[in-house]
């Protein structure tokens, strides 16, 4: 379970570029619930991820994972926590490392560990078991490196590296947003059964209102930092990408820019 609770951000305070990036953000994740959020540009959507990762910490307000009050703790002291997936596929593994190095590292995360005790036989026939479920044939290139990948078979494994150490909670950065249609919707399809078959609670950013509806179990909208619509169970079943733009539209009281939220 995530909870947070009056989460207060304020970019550069006291100064002229103060910025309030989250305005009383209380939110309850139950454990095993995926996420999808959506909101325009500004809204306060990466700063909910990343109050969550530990990379924001806030003005104010408390941050629970599990039963751990994690508020004043940063990443690294959360990374046995919290795993992250971000939308850049050179993001969150090391190129010039090799894809069972970087298995391994994830396999780590939170310990302050080499690598060799990590990469004895056992370790490595797990790692290739679980790069095999991808049907990409990569479990026959452990040793390349990852930057030898394309972009969609590296966030495949980003998504396999997410799950070694055993984490509470997955957050996803638009992780699909740069890849092409084909492969967004295979590793939209691979996120929902990873998150489903490890219970995982996941929180989801995407600009996608299609991905929004049609993924997860339940839907948050930001605007200028604040929650404007949460909606799950039969309610969400039922919502057209239409039905999203008006909500948005009556909740806030103005009309989006054609580029604040894609309806693809």
């Amino acid at each position: 379970m995530i909870k947070l609770n009056d989460i207060q951000v304020i970019f550069g305070k006291g100064t002229p570029l103060q910025k309030q990036a989250l305005n009383g953000v209380s939110l309850t994740v139950e454990e095993g619930t995926f996420v999808t959020v959506i909101g325009s540009n500004g809204a306060g959507k990466s700063t909910v991820l990343g109050v969550l990762a530990g990379d924001v910490i806030p003005t104010s307000g408390q941050v629970t994972i599990g039963n751990q009050d994690v508020t004043r703790k940063g990443t690294a002291a959360r990374a046995g926590l919290v795993a992250r997936v971000f939308q850049d596929p050179l993001a969150g593994s090391c190129g010039a490392l090799s894809i069972e190095e970087n298995l391994a590292l994830a396999a780590r995360r939170g310990e302050s560990r080499g690598l060799a005790p990590a990469l004895g036989p056992k370790r490595r026939e797990h790692f290739r078991e679980r790069i095999a479920e991808l049907n990409l044939g990569l479990e026959n290139r452990m040793r390349d490196r990852m930057d030898l990948l394309s972009g969609g078979q590296r966030q495949a494994v980003s998504l396999v590296m997410a799950t070694l150490a055993g984490s509470e909670v997955l957050l996803l950065d638009e992780h699909t947003a740069a890849l092409d249609p084909g492969m967004a919707e295979f590793i939209m399809n691979l996120t929902q059964k990873i998150v489903s078959e490890r219970k995982l609670t996941a929180l989801m950013v995407t600009h996608s209102m299609r991905q929004a509806l049609d993924f997860g179990h339940r839907t948050i909208m930001l605007h200028a930092g604040e929650v404007v619509l949460d909606v799950s169970g039969d309610s969400r079943k039922t919502l057209q990408v239409e039905d999203l733009i008006a909500m948005f539209r009556k909740i806030r009281g103005q009309t989006l820019d054609d580029d604040a939220l894609l309806i693809g």
